[in-house]
């Protein structure tokens, strides 16, 4: 039996949020089998909003959710380090309405999980099994979830840039080690052409090159450079993962992703669900878990 886990005691960071630029405490805290993520705004009185696809508001330039007119914004990289890295069950305590964005990846998350580490605990993990192809399109963008003994996303991008152009990269995400590894270090990006535009959104306003990788026409803004080449689509992955986890389990099945986003994610995971000849919960096999090693 493949167990549920949580990390092994409270642990806190800090920061600011992109798109609000307010200063934001976050604190992860052990909870019980079979929780869940459920986000606590402390500022409220401690009002709850569970992760899941039910409570999702809007999926523009970020993740947000919302319940009973409360919302919480950007959770989509903090959940990708959750999942990601293999933690089923937490209190996520934020004292303000978006997340701190870190340096623009998920790393700081995970080193916050690696320094409190994780443990095991009595109930068996469940999985939200995929047990027919369900897909949707918009335009060019395509995404689609399908039977499969494990977790694969298979992820392409293709932006007109000259440090993008078409990217292609398939990830088992059922491999925390290899989600700390391949993917989350990979910044989210932005192009310079956006920036105004955003900004009269009242959008990014806790930007900067420390917290994304920002596009020119023909380069980046960053003096540091990439921290590998396809780190572009390695992020979409990131985005692909933490959006999912909002299913409320690990998935078992292979997604394919083409020129997707948030919307189309949540759009997903809507049909999926909506469809319950398309998949089952059960037990996580212990299989799903051996092919990793492999």
């Amino acid at each position: 039996m493949i167990k549920q886990t949580t990390i092994a005691a409270p642990v806190e960071a800090s920061g600011l949020g992109l798109h609000t630029a307010v200063p934001v405490q976050l604190r992860l805290v052990p909870a019980p089998p079979d929780t869940g993520y459920i986000f606590v705004r402390t500022d409220l009185d401690g009002f709850e909003i569970p992760a899941t696809v039910e409570h999702i508001a809007h999926c523009s330039y970020a993740t947000t959710l919302m319940r009973k007119g409360v919302m919480l914004s950007t959770v989509e990289h903090l959940l990708a380090a959750l999942r990601g890295g293999g933690v089923d069950n937490v209190y996520i305590e934020v004292d303000n309405l978006e997340l701190p964005i870190m340096d623009g990846s998920a790393d700081g998350f995970i080193e916050m999980i690696e320094r409190v580490g994780i443990i095991e605990q009595p109930a068996s993990r469940r999985a939200l099994r995929v047990r027919r192809k369900v897909s949707i399109a918009q335009g060019e963008r395509r995404m689609e979830v399908e039977p499969h003994d494990g977790y694969e996303i298979d992820c392409v991008i293709d932006f007109k840039h000259p440090l993008i152009g078409v990217q292609h990269f398939v990830f088992n995400a059922l491999d925390p080690a290899g989600f700390g590894r391949e993917i989350a270090a990979a910044r989210t990006f932005g192009f310079t052409a956006e920036i105004e535009v955003l900004r009269r959104a009242n959008l990014i306003r806790g930007g900067s090159l420390d917290n994304a990788i920002v596009l020119t026409p023909d380069g980046m803004l960053n003096e540091t450079g990439l921290r590998v080449r396809n780190e572009f689509v390695r992020h979409k992955i990131l985005d692909i993962i933490g959006d999912l986890a909002l299913l409320g389990m690990p998935l078992l099945g292979r997604v394919r992703a083409e020129r997707s986003g948030h919307v189309l994610h949540a759009d997903l995971m809507a049909k999926l669900l909506r469809s319950d000849a398309a998949w089952e919960i059960v037990d996580m096999p212990i299989t799903a878990a051996l092919a990793v090693t492999r």
